[in-house]
């Protein structure tokens, strides 16, 4: 088989312009057709909420779950690099909180980063994960886990000040050590700004063709999940 995929090859991927695929997966099946496939990054995203449990959103998504859906696509996933998702509430009360639940994802989950949504008021807790030696990956723009506060499911960053709020999230999480970003449905323009200003690759959902890679949500990309299909 290829071999493993290293924060140190994403980097390296980075650095020479290459995209960057990521691929989300819930279950040995998925973890193995995302490391077959030869896609770089595997997410165990908290999508797996609606699409594997059905919750009708990702907040009753339990550590517990995740834990179990996360050492599942392991078995399957040896080559690409497997980040997981840490559940709404397990780690926005502070640091030493996400530090906990994050260990048990590395320790337990055999995953080899955490994601976590938030701009610069996350930077602290990921300036302290990454002081441990847990690998962060950002996620900002549409933070689902945050929809309602949001007003549901919508663009971000239409306007000069959301976009310009953005940037400074971006930069808050990137310079708090995060390796990697998620950017999620914010205009193409200000996707394109982030990562032209960024010095870590930024991956896009819904986000425009300018991100240093993309995601592909595994369902989606086979069609197998009725409930609300993308556009």
């Amino acid at each position: 088989g290829r071999s493993k995929v290293t924060i140190k090859n994403l980097a390296k991927m980075y650095r020479q312009g290459e995209p960057i695929s990521m691929m989300t997966a819930q279950d040995y099946p998925s973890g193995l057709m995302v490391d077959r496939a030869g896609i770089d990054v595997c997410l165990v995203g908290d999508s797996l909420a609606m699409v594997a449990l059905g919750y009708d959103s990702t907040n009753p998504l339990t550590v517990d779950e995740m834990l179990h859906h996360c050492r599942a696509v392991a078995r399957g996933c040896k080559s690409s690099f497997l980040v997981v998702d840490l559940p709404y509430g397990s780690y926005e009360s502070g640091p030493e909180d996400a530090v906990r639940t994050a260990l048990r994802f590395i320790k337990e989950g055999n995953a080899e980063a955490v994601k976590l949504e938030g701009g610069k008021e996350m930077a602290e807790t990921i300036r302290r994960l990454t002081s441990v030696g847990i690998p962060v990956v950002g996620h900002i723009g549409l933070t689902p886990q945050r929809q309602s506060s949001l007003g549901g499911f919508r663009v971000q960053g239409k306007t000069a000040t959301q976009a310009t709020r953005m940037l400074e999230d971006a930069m808050a999480v990137q310079d708090a050590g995060a390796f990697m970003m998620i950017v999620e449905a914010m205009p193409e323009e200000v996707a394109t700004c982030i990562t032209q200003k960024l010095k870590v690759p930024t991956i896009g959902i819904g986000a425009g063709v300018h991100c240093s890679g993309q995601v592909l949500v595994y369902n989606d990309a086979m069609g197998i999940f009725d409930r609300f299909v993308p556009k």
